[in-house]
């Protein structure tokens, strides 16, 4: 499992970077979810987003989830090539399949790289 040591991540398995605002979905996300072929965007550039709050969704061949925002903020960006290529989230989930940017976030409650790495062991066993 891939968890970049620079990203912060909610126990709903949400990344936030804090220093460029990025959010998308985690690692053990993606390999639970399997092949993801569709996504949805629920919040647009301007946006005002609270975390916890849902910010999209996603739907693989085995589940549909909701993705919750990992941090309050203002929404500066969102990445339409992602809705377009869906599977880019299980080949590239920290790079091209980021979901949105939060300018100005504040991370709500969020875990450190090993912190997150304990809590998906957890639930694996």
């Amino acid at each position: 499992m891939n968890t970049p040591a620079n990203l912060r991540y909610a126990k709903s398995d949400e990344w936030y970077d804090p220093a460029s605002g990025a959010v998308g979905i985690s690692d053990y996300a993606q390999s639970q979810l399997s092949d993801i072929v569709f996504v949805e965007i629920l919040v647009e550039t301007g946006d005002s987003v609270e975390a916890g709050k849902p910010i999209a969704s996603v739907e693989s061949v085995k589940a549909s989830a909701e993705i919750y925002a990992p941090a309050s903020g203002k929404v500066s960006a969102v990445n339409k090539a992602v809705t377009e290529k869906p599977e880019s989230i299980n080949t590239d989930p920290y790079g091209a399949a980021w979901m949105i940017k939060i300018e100005g976030g504040r991370a709500g409650e969020t875990l450190d790289a090993a912190a997150y790495t304990k809590h998906c062991d957890e639930r694996s066993h």
